[in-house]
């Protein structure tokens, strides 16, 4: 058994052409393979080769050669402290998010299965590693209670661990001071300490970050002044007020859309519109009869907001806007939105919240997506599973005398 163990590490070692040192009776190989990683800058694929060891995870990046070194390690995150979040995005199958203090990687699987195993070993990895550390600290009389804070809190790891960016195509606005992004003036920048997309005048601080082996960075002012105290440069004149008065529209859509009603992307036109437009539609908890469009899911600010009450939702005429699949509209006296989701249930779950809105109904928020198709799998199965009903018996109630 060991000797098996370590001539898997020293396989590994090989392919990694001795860039790491893992040759050792304390490691253990879990699981290698190929993966794709997702760009935090466009959402494209790239192939990727992962190596879990039990106390640490290698991201490696394939070498063409035909002899010897076969993947360069590109970063090496330690499992302690490391976050395993599976992904619920419609958008993107099959992915998964893994965080940890040096390196933040949303990767994708090639199949569910291959999505599934990595899950599995990661997790248990985890588990193992807490196990572990739980045995420690029993036989630790020494540790102490205020040394033990939790990995997400707020603030604390800002700078100790990598972020996990934020996808620039889901952003249309700076997330500091939430002006439109172009190519020419107002160029997209991720701050490296909190992974939010800001523009150029809100990035133009630099901070030393722990997990980057304290190389100064290109951090956001809400960063740089966590970071590093209010002694820094000046904020920028008119910026971050205190006294500025939230418009109705600062409503985070990421934030909207963990508490909404529905949300999704949709294609929409006015009545009297030339052509469709695509936006993030979100129909908060918080402001049920509110419709908010949004520009992309991780925008700060909304760019209209819709209140729905008083508005009769319906399918389109039979010569109205056949370019799009799916399309229902909602009309109040001379106004007509047309909507097009991405698939029927998109459709019906956006159609019979917008009427229960236009009625003045009492909404409550029902399963997501993802829950009501497996709901709706888990009930044609068992439906399928207990073959078909009996047909109920005639009644034999006795009728009354006929007058």
């Amino acid at each position: 058994m060991f000797g098996e163990r370590m001539h898997k590490l020293l396989k590994v070692y090989e392919l990694l052409g001795g860039e790491e040192d893992i040759v050792s009776p304390a490691n253990e190989l879990i699981k290698e393979g190929h993966i794709l990683k997702l760009s935090a800058k466009n959402g494209t694929t790239q192939d990727r080769y992962l190596i879990l060891f039990n106390d640490r995870l290698l991201y490696c990046v394939p070498k063409l050669r035909l002899l010897g070194q076969k993947f360069s390690v590109r970063a090496c995150i330690d499992v302690d402290g490391l976050e395993l979040k599976e992904s619920s995005n419609l958008n993107l199958p099959r992915t998964f998010l893994v965080s940890g203090k040096q390196r933040s990687l949303e990767l994708q699987a090639r199949t569910e299965e291959e999505k599934k195993d990595w899950i599995q070993a990661i997790h248990t990895t985890l588990m193992k590693h807490e196990r572990t550390l739980e045995t420690f600290r029993l036989f630790n009389s020494a540790h102490r209670e205020e040394d033990e804070t939790p990995p997400s809190s707020p603030n604390v790891d800002l700078g100790k661990r990598a972020p996990t960016p934020i996808r620039e195509k889901e952003v249309t606005m700076c997330m500091c001071c939430q002006e439109p992004f172009n190519p020419i003036t107002k160029r997209r920048h991720h701050c490296k300490a909190c992974g939010h997309v800001v523009c150029g005048k809100c990035s133009e601080f630099r901070a030393r970050l722990v997990y980057d082996n304290n190389r100064s960075n290109r951090v956001c002012l809400d960063c740089y002044t966590a970071l590093r105290g209010a002694q820094g440069p000046s904020p920028i004149p008119g910026q971050n007020t205190p006294q500025r008065r939230r418009s109705i529209l600062e409503k985070q859509a990421s934030v909207a859309a963990e508490n909404s009603l529905v949300c999704s992307f949709m294609h929409y036109m006015e009545k009297g519109a030339k052509g469709w437009h695509k936006a993030w539609f979100v129909v908060p908890e918080s402001e049920p009869l509110v419709l908010y469009i949004y520009g992309a899911p991780q925008d700060v600010k909304a760019q209209r907001s819709l209140p729905l009450i008083g508005f009769e939702v319906g399918a389109p005429e039979a010569n109205e806007h056949k370019e799009r699949r799916h399309v229902f509209k909602i009309t109040q006296s001379h106004l007509a939105w047309y909507f097009s989701p991405e698939t029927e249930e998109l459709q019906r779950r956006w159609m019979d919240v917008l009427a229960r809105a236009g009625r003045g109904d009492e909404l409550q928020a029902g399963p997501s997506i993802l829950e009501s198709r497996e709901e709706e799998e888990a009930a044609a199965a068992s439906a399928i599973a207990a073959g078909p009903e009996p047909e109920a018996p005639l009644s034999t109630s006795k009728q009354g005398p006929q007058g």
